[in-house]
């Protein structure tokens, strides 16, 4: 089984009295006798695990401060170099990056003790030092990086996509009102970071289909060829793990990165299964 180990003694023991401690080197005399800042570093301390079996452990780094850095790039800088604090070598950490513009998603991590977005996570607004840690509802593969593959499974079930029948021309498609179009905008955003599972109590252990599904299926059915396959998407989400399992926490719609309305969705959804569940019947 693997051991959790919580970093915040630790970070405290190594943050010292005061904040700058862990952060800038004291002054230095030059032999003219004038003082002159030393090196400011950044201290990292990264969450390891060498693959899923193994016990996790905590590493700390310290590199060298510059300003607008983020902690894709102190990850980068660790990779370059992956020296620990202490002097002792190790191996290059593992995360997952791709876009590095806040809209793949795909390197959330949590970052001190919250969970967001590595590549607009900026050191100088950050309390140090830095703890990094992977994602906790989604199986852990090595380090930060972990394997969201239930989260894209979630996305197949309630068929998060409308349908084509054959590419030639369709005409001029249903026309929608602007509150409509505004709405769907805000849900089309979802770059599938799993922020908002990661802030869910009830998301985990397969017990809940999570907001970010049930936000996919107000997109689709809002849209006027999507609604030929409304009621699958509805019956998707009314199974054992579906959208009755919300505890109503609203701690999704506080984290989203993209300010998803996900309690609206929500709420929509809920209405429609409901409508459904009752009346479903007729149209069969």
């Amino acid at each position: 089984m693997s051991t959790q180990i919580n970093p915040t003694n630790e970070a405290n023991i190594s943050r010292g009295t005061a904040m700058g401690t862990a952060t800038y080197a004291a002054p230095s005399q030059t032999p003219d006798g004038t003082t002159e800042a030393a090196q400011r570093f950044v201290e990292i301390k990264i969450a390891r695990r060498d693959n899923p079996d193994s016990a996790q452990r905590w590493e700390t780094f310290r590199i060298p401060y510059r300003r607008n850095l983020n902690i894709i790039s102190c990850l980068m800088e660790i990779r370059k170099n992956p020296v620990m604090a202490n002097g002792e070598r190790t191996t290059p950490p593992v995360w997952d990056m791709s876009c590095l513009e806040q809209v793949c998603g795909i390197c959330t991590m949590v970052i001190n003790g919250k969970v967001r977005q590595s590549c607009s996570a900026l050191v100088d607004q950050l309390d140090q030092p830095i703890t990094l840690q992977p994602m906790t509802k989604f199986p852990n593969v090595r380090d930060l990086a972990v394997d969201r593959s239930q989260m894209f499974d979630h996305l197949k079930r309630v068929h998060a996509w409308v349908e084509i029948d054959g590419t030639h021309d369709l005409g001029a498609g249903a026309k929608m009102s602007q509150e409509d179009v505004a709405e769907r905008y805000a849900y089309s955003r979802c770059m599938t970071c799993g922020c908002c599972l990661e802030a869910c109590p009830q998301y985990g252990g397969d017990n809940y289909i999570g907001p970010q599904a049930i936000a996919q299926v107000r997109l689709f059915n809002m849209h006027p060829t999507g609604k030929m396959t409304r009621d699958e998407r509805l019956e998707a989400l009314m199974q054992d793990d579906g959208i009755q399992n919300c505890g109503n926490s609203q701690n999704c719609v506080r984290v989203c990165p993209m300010s998803i309305p996900l309690t609206k969705a929500i709420y929509e959804e809920n209405r429609e299964t409901i409508i459904h569940g009752l009346f479903g019947w007729l149209k069969r």
